[in-house]
């Protein structure tokens, strides 16, 4: 009784006008998700989730990279670049030496050492750990060959193949290409198939 008496004196009594304003958990529970996106079904917690989101609508990218053109709408994405700039990898797998600019990149990653394989083929058994890996898998079914090479007409269904098919290829880095490359590329990927009225 004393210690509820003592309780009493330290914290000043709630008048009932003022209960309604001090949201309960439960109230809380119900009501986390205030903010509603007006465009899409999404909603958030806080006014700030619902401002960043509303960027992906609008298409807004305010923050920018000081290296290259490049632009993101979140700040965590440009700061995510910037490790492509200076190859650091801060990620680090525990269980290989693999390592990784972004933290999602990991736990997508540390799937393949679970075997954990959530990503189903809806045409197929098959199932996949990454959701790149099923993105691939589906051009089988649709015929899709999306990775087109830069030096001559072959296209491919996964980018693996393409690399395969070219080595030297980089998607970033082929904007400049010297003719004897060309060339070469052609000379190689079509020995047994020449390409009429094209002069090598």
């Amino acid at each position: 009784a004393h210690g509820d008496e003592q309780f009493k004196s330290q914290c000043p009594p709630v008048s009932s006008g003022s209960k309604s304003k001090v949201p309960s958990n439960t109230q809380k529970l119900k009501s986390n998700k205030l903010f509603k996106c007006k465009l899409c079904p999404k909603a958030f917690a806080w006014n700030s989730g619902l401002k960043r989101h509303n960027q992906t609508h609008s298409g807004e990218k305010p923050f920018r990279c000081k290296v290259c053109p490049k632009a993101y709408a979140r700040e965590s994405h440009l700061r995510d670049h910037n490790l492509t700039h200076t190859g650091e990898k801060p990620f680090k797998c525990k269980l290989c030496p693999q390592a990784f600019v972004r933290n999602a990149d990991m736990r997508k990653h540390n799937k393949t050492h679970t075997r954990e394989k959530p990503f189903e083929c809806k045409l197929c058994p098959r199932t996949f750990a990454r959701t790149s890996d099923l993105k691939s898998h589906m051009a089988i079914h649709t015929g899709a060959k999306p990775f087109k090479c830069k030096l001559c007409p072959k296209a491919f269904a996964r980018n693996t193949d393409l690399k395969r098919h070219n080595p030297d290829y980089r998607s970033e880095k082929a904007n400049i290409i010297k003719h004897t490359q060309v060339k070469n590329h052609l000379s190689a990927s079509f020995a047994q198939k020449p390409l009429l009225g094209l002069q090598i």
